[in-house]
């Protein structure tokens, strides 16, 4: 079967586009959208500037604000919180064909050896009880000790929530200050979508609408997408679909051999040119997330780089790639404190061979200005030489 080749510029474009980062958005935003756009929305502990999450969203529609996430979560239940290849933030609509990633996980975690360590069945069942009566509760609301310091170790009753917040057993009901709050899942998720249809169709689902998200990629790109199956049904899945073949032209020349949604040839013929606006990208961004795609589509190495010893870092400890465009022209590290009301540049490495005129340095003290402005500082303070 003849491919069609999508040379690189195009499948930039393309790929941009996809993530939602061909135009700057403007108006309100339209969070469930912006959601619904990306698939899922990963979540994450670390606020160097601001949490990922927000980054994220802000990055599609700069008019996005903290405080209209949290919302559709805990008040509005259009959201819930699991688990794909890390914790994430899903539609709700989603609810039914998640049903398989509940028993997945939920097993998963059920025998493993730093599950198997904890609480014993008894005390699981109190736990759920007491949850059950007293309604959404936090981890700080019980008190069994890890059995070490060691810094992933955790204490008994945080392992029996995990094995049954994974499972689905419970849900987090809200987060005040990023703390989970555990309810049970019969009182979080609407009764209307907690049916489990036939795993064929749920992977078939999963696998189709992960393609949808990608445009072009390969059976292993759209396994990796929800992180809810494994290769062998993924492989299942594509002898199911008469999907398109494509050979994507990467950075360095080589074509790549991928899939494609049925409408690719639409999707191509209708693709905007990419805003020349200069975007300071999250480490966790949809659009960055997989490092190998990445490099190949935009010949852009990055790496993160935050449990890398301070010593071994090529680069800083929390990296933003810069993109203009449709190339990607520096990364930078940023630091902010709130109560200060200050943020400031501790790290800037420009790509080989790309130079910072007047008019892209003002491009990025423009995104600086934005991005501070989310934050809620005014101050912004180069610790370093600004670019030239």
């Amino acid at each position: 079967m003849t491919r069609l080749v999508i040379p690189n510029r195009q499948a930039r474009h393309l790929w941009l586009w996809t993530n939602g980062l061909s135009v700057p958005g403007t108006g309100a935003p339209d969070v469930m959208a912006l959601i619904r756009q990306i698939g899922f929305l990963q979540i994450d502990t670390i606020r160097n500037v601001t949490r990922a999450h927000h980054h994220i969203l802000w990055t599609r529609n700069p008019n996005y604000r903290e405080r209209m996430l949290w919302p559709l979560l805990g008040r509005d239940r259009l959201l819930f919180e699991h688990f794909t290849h890390d914790a994430s933030l899903i539609p709700m609509e989603t609810l039914p064909m998640w049903q398989r990633q509940f028993r997945r996980l939920g097993s998963k975690v059920a025998a493993a050896d730093w599950y198997r360590s904890g609480l014993g069945q008894s005390e699981i069942k109190a736990i759920r009880a007491r949850i059950e009566a007293e309604g959404p509760l936090s981890t700080h609301a019980f008190d069994t000790k890890a059995a070490s310091r060691e810094m992933w170790a955790r204490p008994p009753h945080k392992k029996a929530l995990d094995q049954m917040w994974y499972a689905g057993d419970l849900a987090t009901c809200h987060r005040e200050n990023f703390v989970k709050f555990y309810d049970l899942g019969e009182r979080v998720f609407p009764a209307h979508l907690r049916h489990s249809p036939p795993d064929t169709d749920q992977v078939d689902w999963l696998c189709d609408t992960a393609l949808d998200r990608l445009s072009i990629g390969s059976v292993g790109e759209v396994q990796r997408f929800w992180a809810a199956m494994d290769a062998r049904e993924a492989r299942d899945w594509h002898a199911r679909r008469n999907l398109i073949p494509v050979e994507i032209i990467g950075a360095d020349g080589r074509r790549n051999a991928a899939w494609a949604t049925p409408d690719i040839e639409a999707r191509l013929a209708a693709l905007p040119t990419p805003t020349s606006r200069l975007r300071i990208l999250n480490p966790f961004d949809p659009a960055i997330r997989d490092r190998s795609r990445l490099e190949r589509l935009f010949g852009f190495e990055y790496r993160n780089e935050m449990f890398v010893p301070a010593n071994q870092r090529r680069w800083g400890y929390y990296v933003y790639p810069l993109l203009e465009g449709d190339r990607f022209v520096g990364r930078m590290e940023l630091k902010a404190d709130r109560a200060k009301n200050w943020m400031r540049v501790t790290g800037f490495w420009p790509e080989p061979e790309v130079k910072w005129p007047a008019a892209r340095r003002d491009k990025l003290d423009r995104e600086l200005v934005r991005f501070a402005r989310l934050a809620g500082v005014e101050s912004i303070e180069w610790q370093i030489t600004h670019p030239t």
